[in-house]
């Protein structure tokens, strides 16, 4: 007997990577997986459920790649920004994950993830870096006045703001992005108490 929500995953990954989120609808995904669109239903309540379900496969996938190639032993400002260069690229170049770049996709995808988990979990998009925040500051190498989740809040608005580099302008984006992450992480490491 087939297993046909496998199908299914099969099916939408390879839709949702080829032709994206929008493109993409349930009667392609269930021509492609050979079921019945009723069928489809029995397994996801809409193509946003089954994108979210990818998108969190994919996403655990990169931060787990990325988790594996880092040394978490290294300063702060190095890791730091080796693990946001090695999010951005990953992020590039994965078809499902770059759709983060289309905020009318990563709001739908949020909105049903925040519905199912809560407003205040968001771990979905950098749950284990927050680990790394937390022994710095137990070590002495992070501020530790500052709440463990804003200094996240830190560095995700550092990651979006790839999302805005038209709006800041492409020529000068790179350099922005290196610069605020210097000034935030110097800002968050050399303090005097």
């Amino acid at each position: 007997m087939r297993d046909k929500k496998a199908d299914i995953l099969v099916s939408g990954r390879d839709l949702f990577s080829s032709k994206g989120f929008k493109d993409t609808n349930v009667s392609d995904i269930t021509k492609m997986a050979g079921i019945g669109v009723g069928t489809f239903y029995n397994y996801y309540a809409s193509k946003e459920k089954l994108f979210l379900e990818l998108f969190l496969e994919e996403n655990a996938k990169l931060k787990r790649s990325i988790m594996e190639t880092v040394d978490l032993n290294d300063e702060p400002l190095k890791l730091i920004k080796q693990l946001m260069l090695l999010n951005i690229n990953g992020m590039n170049s994965n078809p499902i994950l770059s759709e983060w770049y289309n905020r009318d996709v990563f709001d739908k995808v949020e909105l049903l993830y925040r519905e199912e988990n809560g407003n205040n979990n968001v771990d979905f998009i950098y749950g284990s870096f927050s680990e790394i925040i937390k022994k710095w500051q137990a070590e002495g190498k992070m501020r530790d006045d500052i709440d463990c989740d804003l200094i996240m809040a830190f560095f995700i608005s550092l990651i979006n703001m790839d999302t805005h580099k038209e709006e800041i302008g492409i020529q000068h984006f790179p350099h922005i992005l290196d610069y605020l992450a210097d000034f935030i992480l110097k800002g968050l490491t050399d303090y005097k108490k």
